[in-house]
């Protein structure tokens, strides 16, 4: 876990922080549950917007106790009303490959605020 927190430093080095604390936080949140629920299938039904039902069980690419986030960064995407959580992770496959350093990316809109701050929603991956 001692390289985790060297990712996690290189990835805020190289991308310093342009958003507001409350905002990463909760983009890093909903960043961290799309990657767990893409991956492993645990979760996806929070997110249909993002993992339609199709009727279909979910075979999971990856095995819960097989997977890490290792580092996790939320920043602006080219406007305030867009943000990208950028993860990189490491797993085990259906396989049995073991891989470190993968990175997904997931993009969000902000929607227009109801009662106090916006709500970020996921962007379907295409």
């Amino acid at each position: 876990m001692a390289g985790d927190a060297g990712v996690q430093r290189s990835l805020e080095e190289a991308w310093p922080a342009d958003l507001p604390a409350a905002d990463a936080r909760q983009l890093l949140a909903a960043g961290r549950a799309l990657l767990r629920a893409d991956a492993t299938g645990v979760g996806r039904a929070a997110w249909p917007e993002v993992f339609p039902a199709s009727g279909r069980p979910v075979v999971p690419a990856f095995a819960t106790a097989r997977f890490r986030i290792q580092a996790a960064i939320a920043r602006r995407d080219g406007s305030p009303a867009k943000a990208v959580v950028h993860l990189v992770w490491a797993g085990t496959d259906r396989g049995g490959t073991f891989t470190d350093l993968r990175i997904t990316d997931w993009h969000f809109t902000r929607t227009a605020p109801r009662k106090g701050a916006g709500i970020w929603t996921p962007q379907p991956r295409i």
